[in-house]
């Protein structure tokens, strides 16, 4: 099952992507935030791969990285160990009734529970780093 079961509304990345949604593996992290209102999470993070059929303003444009801002909210007990100022993470999302996230790299754990999830934003940019 794609992570993008999960979403409250998946058409929007899976429409970027022509439905082949890349794993949570390997991301470049730029943020995390917590707020007490809802009480939410955003974690803004660049994509692991560039789609094949990008639209065609970010063809236009030259962009070759897709930056996600995932959030969650409703969430519950969130767990924040460690951080770093390049994290590289994996994130895993589960359901069991709540949607269950996790984060991991070698030097970054964040652990919570939420209501939803859901893709806040998707935008693109072009980095000289292939």
């Amino acid at each position: 099952m794609s992570w993008t079961s999960l979403l409250a509304d998946p058409s929007g990345i899976e429409r970027i992507y022509d439905g082949c949604v890349p794993d949570l593996r390997i991301l470049n992290l730029h943020s995390v935030e917590f707020n007490r209102e809802g009480p939410s999470l955003l974690l803004k993070f660049d994509m692991p791969s560039y789609p094949e059929n990008p639209p065609a303003k970010w063809k236009k444009q030259g962009f070759n990285v897709v930056q996600v801002t995932m959030g969650l909210s409703g969430v519950k007990n969130p767990k924040l160990n460690g951080f770093t100022t390049s994290p590289i993470v994996d994130i895993t999302l589960r359901s069991r009734g709540e949607i269950t996230l996790d984060v991991n790299s070698d030097s970054l754990q964040i652990h919570a529970t939420a209501a939803t999830v859901y893709v806040s934003s998707i935008s693109a940019y072009r980095t000289s780093c292939e």
